[in-house]
């Protein structure tokens, strides 16, 4: 018996080995999850306590260790990890039939349609610690990017601005640890949806072992809603906690990151509150594109703001049809600018108001030309002193890979017509303004713009 166990134990290991090496190469994964045979990268987490009284359990135990991490897909045709998965007895309550049609209807417009897969693999992770894009996530294609890059936003929000104890400078966001970046991001993540639930109560949602509903011919399954737990929360600090307590559900891959934030946006939001956020001009929140799904206005505004205002000027406006559009009412802490070079300076409805213009902190989520970036300047005074917006330094990150780092712009807001004329000649002949700039001057007409030795791009 001794020599059969020695030798069971040797083909366990030689087993594990070859399912290691297997797991790093894309073809096999994509044949694996085709067939439902992929590496298992379920994390079980045991966390006792009700989800109200989270501050009892402070000694985070059932907190999910990170799993598959320092691997990052190379291509779409990657299978998608199993989500982290929490115990049935966490402490939340089920989601119903009733909740997820719901739930789908505000998404989707109906109740059939499930998320494509870039938004299944799309989750939170920043690049490495102690470099010059520490402060950053890693952002990958299609529509969940726009919410990763607005997430982004208070991220920075977080590391520059809100976070005590900390130079607010450049290099303070180069130099953050592991640690860091994660109490950043749960900081960030529980903001957005406390803004969302009206500064009373967030709802939080994550995956349990169990499933709770079952596919009906209208409502077809997707292994992942029908196991969710609501968790709710009524203070902010233990709002944030609690995501501390379970980043790894946002974090992790295959943790269906990003999806499950947005779910968790819009139980704290409320149905009911959503649909009077919402005008005639958009009953539900993504629109289909390119085989995917694309975020309409309102889920961005709904991160930014807190309320899912269809649209990006200020209050209310009568739209063609006479029919009364719903706008942002209230200056935010992240704020908003795009440009796009088919898009006309005529067209009222679709001009950014100053209430996204001009929010309360030098931090803008950007929309230019359809890809999402993020724009911050390091002086919390640039909005609220004239002096300081004469001549002034933005950071750009567009979360693209070719980027090594944040692009240092300059800006002069009361520069020549002469200097004008010399800035456009600089980096060749007829050369016009780039989007980044057309961007930029919807919020400071006339402004030029010194890349510092970065070729312009967008």
């Amino acid at each position: 018996m001794q020599v059969s166990d020695k030798e069971q134990c040797s083909q366990e290991l030689d087993l594990e080995e070859i399912t290691r090496k297997i797991s790093f190469l894309d073809k096999w994964r994509q044949i694996f999850s085709y067939h439902r045979l992929g590496a298992n990268n379920t994390t079980l987490q045991n966390h006792e306590g009700n989800h109200i009284t989270v501050d009892e359990t402070g000694d985070g135990r059932g907190k999910p260790q990170p799993t598959g991490q320092g691997h990052l897909p190379s291509s779409s045709l990657c299978s998608i990890p199993k989500p982290s998965i929490i115990s049935s007895k966490s402490g939340g309550f089920p989601i119903s039939l009733a909740m997820a049609m719901k739930l789908r209807q505000s998404l989707f417009g109906n109740t059939i349609h499930v998320f494509s897969h870039d938004w299944k693999k799309a989750y939170f992770r920043f690049h490495d610690p102690f470099s010059d894009l520490a402060f950053t996530l890693e952002v990958g294609k299609g529509g969940a990017r726009s919410i990763q890059m607005a997430v982004q936003g208070s991220i920075i929000k977080y590391l520059l601005f809100t976070r005590k104890g900390k130079d607010c400078n450049f290099q303070s966001l180069c130099a953050i640890s592991k640690q860091e970046q994660e109490q950043a991001l749960a900081a960030a993540l529980a903001s957005i949806v406390w803004a969302a639930g009206a500064a009373e109560k967030a709802t939080v949602c994550l995956v349990t072992e169990d499933t709770y509903i079952t596919s009906t011919p209208d409502y077809p399954g997707d292994d992942f809603t029908e196991r969710l737990q609501l968790f709710e929360l009524v203070e902010k600090e233990a709002t944030e906690k609690f995501i501390y307590d379970h980043l790894q559900s946002f974090k992790g891959e295959g943790s269906h990151g990003v999806i499950l934030f947005l779910y968790s946006l819009i139980f704290s939001r409320t149905f009911e509150r959503l649909q009077k956020d919402l005008d005639a001009s958009t009953t539900h929140l993504l629109q289909p594109s390119a085989g995917g799904f694309l975020c309409r206005q309102a889920i961005l505004n709904m991160i930014l703001t807190g309320r899912a205002s269809p649209n990006v000027f200020n209050g209310y406006q009568e739209g063609k049809s006479q029919e009364i559009l719903h706008g942002v009412l209230t200056r935010s802490d992240v704020g908003y600018l795009q440009w796009g070079k088919d898009a006309s300076e005529d067209d009222r409805l679709a001009q950014v108001g100053s209430m996204l213009r001009t929010p309360k902190l030098p931090i803008w989520l950007c929309n230019i030309n359809g890809n999402p970036s993020v724009l911050f300047s390091t002086n919390r005074q640039l909005l609220s002193d004239w002096k300081a917006e004469r001549r002034f330094d933005l950071y750009l990150y567009r979360g693209r890979p070719p980027q090594q780092k944040p692009v240092h712009l300059t800006v002069d807001t009361h520069s020549h017509h002469w200097e004008r004329n010399q800035h456009e000649d600089e980096h060749g002949p007829g050369r016009r303004f780039s989007p980044v700039e057309m961007a930029i001057r919807t919020k400071w007409r006339e402004a030029t713009v010194n890349w510092n030795g970065t070729i312009p791009f967008l």
